[in-house]
């Protein structure tokens, strides 16, 4: 087991990706704090998980809710070694125009300031245990932009750039940080991210454009995850990883 005994904060996991990943790392020998604004979906998950996995509900744009989440995985579990900042919203793909104020606001606290509140509070913690692994996800959107998701595209930008750019600045503190790339994923957010009904027909029009042939699924990103938070990836600190069936070839 590449995680034995590790413990692990996952944001976002009461399903899609962020579920995929926090049930890797489990069977992977973790111990999770599975965090998800959906305390129901955050209790399920923790709950089929089974031992060594709490539930804890939070909004991750609010600093003190995830200054909390850190001391209650501190408390309950040891301290973090492995945080994966997952959680992400997105707006309907369509014209510029149409997104909102509120939607762009929206994208920005919980896509990219989320980011900056876990960092500020699990830096320390990680520098004082000896080291960690931050685990960010951010998409093909920052590398190569589909029309209709402007200000989406935009925050996974500012996640894809300020990934590399901690890897940079925690890497004295022995704090390795990556990004993941998913292209567009078989969760819940699929039909904002089409703009048009979740049909087999309309799927059809954007897996054209993977030379793979299919979406990405949760234990494509967990099994990335897995890689980039265990041993076997302590030299590698600082990588965009595309997850994403050729798209951005």
């Amino acid at each position: 087991m590449k995680l034995k005994d590790k413990v692990a904060i996952v944001t976002g996991a009461g399903g899609g990706f962020g579920e995929g990943i926090a049930r890797r790392f489990a069977q992977e020998g973790a111990r999770i704090a599975v965090v998800d604004l959906r305390g129901d979906a955050a209790a399920r998950v923790a709950r089929e998980i089974g031992g060594g996995a709490i539930a804890l509900t939070a909004d991750v744009g609010d600093g003190e809710q995830v200054a909390q989440v850190v001391r209650e995985t501190a408390s309950k579990l040891g301290t973090p070694e492995i945080l994966v900042n997952n959680a992400g919203v997105t707006h309907r793909n369509g014209p510029i125009l149409n997104v909102t104020e509120g939607d762009f606001d929206r994208l920005f606290r919980i896509n990219v300031k989320s980011i900056f509140f876990f960092v500020r509070e699990i830096a320390p913690v990680m520098r004082d245990g000896g080291g960690g692994t931050i685990i960010n996800i951010g998409s093909t959107a920052g590398i190569r932009p589909r029309p209709g998701l402007t200000w989406y595209n935009a925050t996974k930008g500012a996640v894809n750039l300020v990934s590399k750019s901690l890897a940079v600045e925690l890497a004295p503190w022995k704090i390795r940080v990556n990004v993941i790339c998913p292209v567009m994923g078989e969760t819940g957010l699929l039909q904002d991210f089409m703009g048009v009904e979740d049909t087999p027909e309309n799927r059809a029009r954007f897996i054209a454009t993977i030379p793979l042939g299919r979406l990405s699924r949760p234990e494509d990103i967990a099994a990335a995850a897995a890689f980039l938070a265990s041993d076997d990836a302590a030299m590698i600190t600082g990588t965009e990883l595309p997850v994403d069936g050729g798209r951005c070839v």
